[in-house]
């Protein structure tokens, strides 16, 4: 069990005795965000081996605004700095990784909405690799530019 658990801030973390929560505030922008896998973490952050990755759950922070990408129940927290992968959606150039599988930038996403067809095909195909290459470890498609939805 975690160690926010034993502590007096056991309510304010959102801690349950049996199990860790689905969601948890990010420390920096205090906004909730839902947990991410430590393989996820592992394929995106420079230095693996200095951080003690297995012994806590971590989260995944979306809002480009704040620094923090992944960040721990028992606080630690890791930053776009520390990542070997430019987080897409913490990115305001079009160039940034909107598909982290195929290779697809936002400015390609907006400009070519038979790229999103050909990627959902190739997910119901079982060829992608979110849960490890996209650094929130989840699906893509939710990142695509609005009007190529």
């Amino acid at each position: 069990m975690s160690n926010c658990c034993s502590n007096q801030n056991s309510e304010k973390r959102g801690c349950e005795k049996k199990s860790l929560p689905q969601k948890f505030t990010c420390p920096e922008n205090e906004q909730e965000y839902i947990k991410v896998d430590i393989k996820t973490i592992l394929q995106h952050v420079k230095f693996p081996w200095e951080h003690k990755l297995d012994e806590q759950k971590y989260y995944f922070c979306d809002d480009p605004n704040c620094d923090v990408v992944y960040f721990g129940i028992e606080g630690s927290v890791i930053n776009k700095s520390q990542l070997r992968t430019v987080v897409g959606k913490k990115e305001k150039d079009e160039n940034a990784l909107v598909c982290y599988c195929f290779g697809v930038n936002k400015a390609l996403a907006a400009q070519n909405t038979e790229i999103k067809t050909y990627i959902t095909q190739q997910i119901k195909k079982k060829n992608c690799a979110c849960e490890v290459r996209n650094p929130s470890g989840r699906c893509c498609l939710k990142d695509f530019p609005k009007q190529v939805q």
